[in-house]
């Protein structure tokens, strides 16, 4: 009998030796409590550089993601999501002071 035969990829040893982590940005580890990615969050995210949230007025990234997130708030959230303080959207909308 071989190595390879004696391997059970369902095993929970195996996935977790063998098996690449996640980046951060999709884990809990690199979200922020406040809503949003943490600073370990941001500089996993390989795909481009991500920016800290703006409060600043005038701000065209501000208002750009304000417009989108807001949009994404009436269309794409139940009732009870748009109510709920503690909700992902609400989060980050407060964080870019939306």
């Amino acid at each position: 009998m071989t190595w390879w035969e004696n391997i059970n990829p369902w095993d929970v040893n195996y996935v977790v030796k063998f098996m690449p982590k996640t980046a951060a940005w999709q884990r809990k580890e690199g979200k922020a409590k406040s809503g949003g990615l943490n600073a370990k969050g941001r500089a996993s995210y390989t795909k481009g550089t991500l920016k800290a949230p703006s409060k600043v007025v005038g701000n065209k990234r501000r208002a750009s993601f304000c417009a989108r997130m807001g949009g994404m708030k009436k269309k794409l959230t139940s009732a009870k999501t748009a109510r709920d303080p503690n909700s992902r959207i609400n989060k980050s909308l407060r964080a870019w002071n939306c």
